[in-house]
């Protein structure tokens, strides 16, 4: 995966992508994926911030985002290769980096993310992070569970978070 620095100048634009979990809208610029969002995701773009729609079979981007998506659907792909230009704040981008390290099939806390990033008070902070991630799957927010092993806080929902974690084998998640 590759984290590009920001530009200064970026041609935003989206497209839409069905998928096993229901249509997604995928915004890139000039330097990556900007963001990968649920229908009905808890914290989406703005409108005005997504650009042109344009088509994902005419974009490069958005047809290799496609089918490295459709592969890890199809359980060929475990990890993504793609260029990434995530927007937000410098801690939260610390916490997209840590989720990006979570492998396949793993689990892991808000709490223990905290506790690597230097401070274990910082779980509700990460967990605030991880909520606003802005590129789902890719950047596998779904990984992170609570405390107790619960599905807790997923901006596409819980229903999304449990199947994503089932297609990665990660056992039977504690659910809500």
């Amino acid at each position: 995966m590759h984290i590009i620095a920001k530009g200064s100048v970026m041609t935003v634009r989206h497209a839409l992508l069905g998928s096993p979990l229901g249509p997604l809208t995928l915004s890139a610029d000039s330097e990556g994926l900007r963001g990968i969002y649920f229908a009905g995701h808890r914290h989406p773009p703005r409108q005005d911030s997504l650009g042109e729609q344009v088509q994902v079979a005419v974009d490069p981007l958005l047809s290799q985002v496609a089918g490295q998506l459709a592969e890890y659907f199809d359980h060929a792909r475990t990890s993504f290769d793609l260029p990434l230009t995530p927007v937000g704040p410098a801690f939260h981008q610390r916490v997209w980096d840590r989720l990006r390290a979570i492998d396949y099939g793993e689990r892991m806390t808000y709490g223990a993310i905290a506790t690597e990033l230097g401070d274990p008070r910082l779980a509700r902070a990460v967990g605030a992070a991880v909520g606003r991630n802005p590129i789902s799957i890719v950047v596998p927010c779904h990984r992170v569970v609570g405390s107790t092993g619960r599905l807790t806080g997923f901006a596409g929902g819980l229903d999304r978070k449990a199947w994503l974690l089932a297609l990665e084998g990660a056992g039977e998640p504690a659910l809500f």
